[in-house]
């Protein structure tokens, strides 16, 4: 394939998924400050399993909620799955102020994974960003100047590896490659309640540490913080066990160190960011360009048997 063509190619598909892009590279980035935000608030308050466990079976009597997520630094339990608002862990009522930081990445993470509801929208644009990373690359080294485009050009290939492992680690998610290391423990058996696994991870970490608690994949897991980094456990009747590393999911959310990897990501999507932007002004002025060259000679054309 010919230069002009990967180009023609690498701008009509730019075009094509310009919105979806937008809009997944937009709540990526929201979604970038959230290891920094959950990482500073774990670790305060001390929060007792006694007290977690009869604010679930009060707020969910009927054993509905698939699972809870904690907030420690702003000290509110949200159940999964109940219908239920957020719950104030002093008070043990309905959460009285505005939206937080976790509603908003809630939302972000929502709209991130499921566009319009629909996954494999989000699958299909992410596909159609590493296309036009391909693309870029074929077309070989660019020319660096100071011009839109060649902030472009240059904005694109000097942080190539960072914004190229982004989206192939969200593909990796979205197939289910973990490339774990070790045999993750088995999924069947008993199925653990939500009352007994906040017990259960309660006996060997601090609550304050916990992300979330829930049924995820056929199993009850947990997600805790620990030196860090975001761990996977897996809760069941023989215990809670440490699930072999999920690479691609700690690379692509930013969990493997949260104060390295999460202002990591805050750069990759401002970089993803500029280079949709910049792409869609070069387009619109290469097409606004055209008519004024064509109105332009038309004019001169019409000017010359005068002359």
């Amino acid at each position: 394939m010919s230069k002009p063509a990967m180009l023609t190619l690498h701008r009509w598909i730019t075009l094509v998924f310009a919105l979806p892009l937008l809009t997944i590279i937009a709540t990526g980035l929201i979604l970038s400050f959230e290891p920094m935000v959950q990482a500073s608030s774990v670790g305060g308050s001390a929060i007792e399993a006694a007290r977690l466990v009869e604010l679930v079976q009060r707020h969910d009597p009927d054993g509905k909620a698939r699972g809870l997520s904690i907030d420690a630094g702003a000290q509110r339990l949200t159940l999964q799955g109940a219908g239920a608002s957020a719950i104030d862990l002093a008070t043990g009522q309905p959460a009285t102020t505005g939206s937080s930081l976790s509603d908003i990445f809630l939302w972000a993470r929502f709209t991130h994974e499921r566009l319009l509801g629909q996954a494999w929208l989000v699958t299909t644009s992410t596909i159609a960003m590493v296309a036009i990373m391909l693309l870029g690359i074929l077309m070989g080294l660019p020319r660096l100047r100071n011009t839109l485009s060649g902030w472009h050009k240059g904005t694109a290939w000097f942080t190539l590896p960072l914004i190229l492992l982004s989206p192939l680690t969200g593909l990796c998610m979205a197939f289910g490659l973990t490339f774990q290391v070790g045999p993750a423990p088995a999924g069947g058996g008993r199925t653990v309640t939500l009352p007994d696994a906040v017990r259960m991870v309660a006996a060997s970490h601090e609550l304050s540490h916990v992300i979330s608690i829930g049924a995820r994949g056929g199993r009850m897991m947990a997600r805790i913080y620990e030196d860090g980094e975001l761990r996977a456990y897996a809760i069941g009747p023989a215990g809670v066990t440490a699930l072999p590393r999920n690479w691609p999911r700690l690379i692509h959310e930013g969990n493997w160190s949260a104060m390295i990897a999460s202002p990591l990501n805050v750069v990759i999507s401002i970089a993803l960011l500029t280079l949709l932007s910049t792409g869609l002004v070069i387009w619109a002025r290469r097409k606004l360009r055209k008519p004024r060259s064509r109105r332009s000679g038309q004019a001169g054309a019409a000017v010359a048997p005068a002359a």
